[in-house]
């Protein structure tokens, strides 16, 4: 590895690899820059030469949203937080900052965003650009809470971008797909910290689904897991209890080890890499599995009751139908599955958003209900989303950018009304697409 004075740190790897396997490329240039005049630097240095570059982080996405080709920015250098504004009560950001420590960060000044999706590893980055959401609340997306940014454009132009200072770039770029250029910090709205109370517990199929619209009108944030194979659902309910955090009920840390390491992670994982061996066991682990589910309560700040850590690596399919279609688009996904014959060891997952203004937002202009489908990394997920896929598109469903589906650019069009605005305003940032990489080109066009 060499580093030169005035410019960033580079090497050439062999490899880059995703969480899930499922991407990966060869034969890279890796760079390290520190700030956005690095980053403008490399930018002007591929495009000059014919190259494309992309910045990916933790390699989260299933899908190939962030797989460099030529150029890969790694963002290790560019974390933390550089700027508190509390009349505003703003917070700025390197947009190479994983959400984890972005929120404990947060956790320290005693602020917090108001929503978040259940696993926090990625990049600030990462998880705006592929539409990164949570369950609930006023604002379900984490772009939806993007009050600013600062880019390096196509052609190594740094460009910061807010209500005043081209609000184009700030409305589209929220989720920008990595299309439009490299986002180096960003700026969430943010709010005191406060605290969740947690309340999960099982319940039928029969009884969650009549509940189900009950449920979320009288909690802030609602998650629901079915396991295939059975008739049980568990339901995670999460309502504000305020920002006096002497009000803190956390978990006793044996329960928090017990439930969330031990169980949830590694006995999961050993189960269902085991249950691939001998799939027709499947159905009854399911089942089993789901009447050892037990209610617990607890009180904590909001980021450790929204997120999780996940160990066991696994893939998986989301979708957002309208929230009035979900209920029904849920049932169907059961019918088709139970007719399927396959087996299926990973939960259903489901969550409920509130429509947003966020062109390229999963929930843009209609309150969403999302499905996600996950199999294990060694299972053969293929069957599985190749039978619900058709259920959610024949719903009007829009994929999560950074999960697994089959959309081409013709599709995205007919989803999404304002996408020829992000188009032209693609043209106009990036004209010789140093960005672009095969999913961009099969999502938005070569």
């Amino acid at each position: 590895m060499s580093t030169t004075p005035s410019g960033p740190t580079a090497q050439t790897a062999p490899s880059w690899r995703n969480w899930s396997g499922l991407e990966s490329a060869d034969g890279l240039e890796v760079v390290q820059p520190a700030d956005a005049a690095e980053v403008a630097e490399v930018v002007r240095r591929a495009r000059a030469a014919g190259r494309t570059v992309k910045s990916a982080g933790t390699g989260h996405s299933f899908t190939g949203i962030a797989t460099p080709r030529h150029v890969h920015l790694r963002p290790e250098r560019m974390r933390g937080i550089v700027a508190v504004d509390r009349d505003a009560m703003t917070v700025t950001a390197l947009a190479g900052t994983q959400l984890k420590v972005f929120n404990a960060e947060l956790a320290q000044l005693g602020l917090s965003l108001h929503n978040m999706g259940d696993i926090a590893e990625q990049t600030l980055a990462g998880a705006i650009s592929t539409g990164t959401h949570g369950t609930g609340g006023r604002a379900a997306g984490l772009a939806a809470q993007v009050v600013g940014l600062e880019l390096v454009t196509g052609t190594g132009e740094v460009l910061r971008a807010s209500a005043t200072e081209n609000p184009d770039v700030l409305d589209l770029g929220r989720v920008g797909l990595g299309a439009l250029g490299v986002l180096t910090t960003i700026t969430f709205a943010v709010e005191p910290l406060f605290l969740l109370r947690a309340e999960e517990r099982p319940m039928s199929w029969t009884d969650a689904l009549a509940a189900f619209d009950d449920l979320t009108a009288a909690h802030d944030h609602v998650d629901m897991y079915w396991f295939p194979h059975s008739d049980r659902m568990l339901t995670k309910r999460n309502t504000r209890v305020g920002t006096d955090l002497t009000a803190a009920r956390p978990l006793p840390r044996w329960r928090a080890w017990l439930d969330d390491d031990l169980l949830s992670n590694k006995v999961f994982g050993a189960q269902t890499a085991t249950l691939n061996l001998v799939p027709r066991a499947i159905p009854a682990a399911n089942r089993f599995a789901s009447r050892l589910l037990g209610p617990r309560t607890y009180t904590d700040i909001a980021h450790r009751v929204f997120t999780t850590e996940r160990e066991v690596v696994f893939r998986e399919m989301e979708y957002a139908v309208p929230r009035a279609a979900g209920l029904d688009a849920l049932r169907e996904c059961r019918t088709a599955f139970e007719r399927s014959g396959l087996t299926v060891s990973f939960p259903v997952e489901i969550r409920v958003a509130p429509a947003d203004d966020v062109p390229l937002s999963t929930s843009y202009d209609r309150d969403s209900f999302y499905l996600a489908f996950h199999t294990h990394r060694r299972a053969d997920h293929r069957a599985y989303f190749a039978l619900m896929e058709p259920i959610m598109r024949a719903h009007g469903g829009r994929p999560h950018w950074g999960k697994l589906h089959t959309l081409d650019a013709d599709d995205v069009a007919g989803l999404y009304p304002r996408l020829p605005e992000l188009l032209a305003l693609r043209e106009r940032l990036d004209p010789d697409r140093v960005f672009t990489n095969t999913y961009l080109d099969r999502v938005l066009g070569a």
